[in-house]
């Protein structure tokens, strides 16, 4: 698929971009993470289960290749694949691997630092976009798929 470049739907012309997206965003971050957990534990064996004293650290490596790997390649996680929704950058291209790393950091960070988190959340709550607090700083949403057929 190439990079065409489009504008950003308006939130208030075409409400459909951004219906639930906030919700779906919670539901693939849940699905991710579950998916995270299982990859983490698959790994277990090959480090003959001493990755059970870094399991944490295992998982925000394991996390955050995962993030970066499947944003790169769709624009999406598997979780948000399944519930139907992917970023888009300001100009509403795909996620390349350089826009991916930042969103993924900025999500590090945010969960390194809760009040960040916090403010991620309220953000997408109350914006008219669903933005987090990555996505304000790197000019990025979250859309519906199925709004763009």
């Amino acid at each position: 698929m190439s990079q065409v470049d489009w504008h950003l739907p308006d939130p208030r012309t075409q409400p459909e971009f951004y219906d639930d997206v906030t919700m779906k965003r919670l539901i693939a971050f849940l699905v991710d993470t579950v998916l995270i957990v299982l990859i983490c534990l698959a790994i277990l064996p090959f480090t003959v289960f001493t990755g059970i004293f870094f399991f944490p650290f295992l998982m925000f490596v394991v996390g955050f290749a995962y993030r970066v790997i499947t944003l790169t390649n769709g624009s999406a996680t598997l979780g948000m694949r399944l519930t139907a929704i992917e970023f888009r950058d300001q100009h509403g291209r795909r996620f390349n691997l350089s826009l991916a790393f930042l969103h993924t950091l900025g999500l590090s960070v945010s969960f390194a630092i809760p009040i960040l988190q916090v403010i991620s959340v309220v953000l997408m709550a109350t914006t008219e976009r669903g933005q987090g607090l990555s996505d304000n700083v790197l000019g990025t949403v979250a859309l519906n798929k199925e709004a763009r057929r």
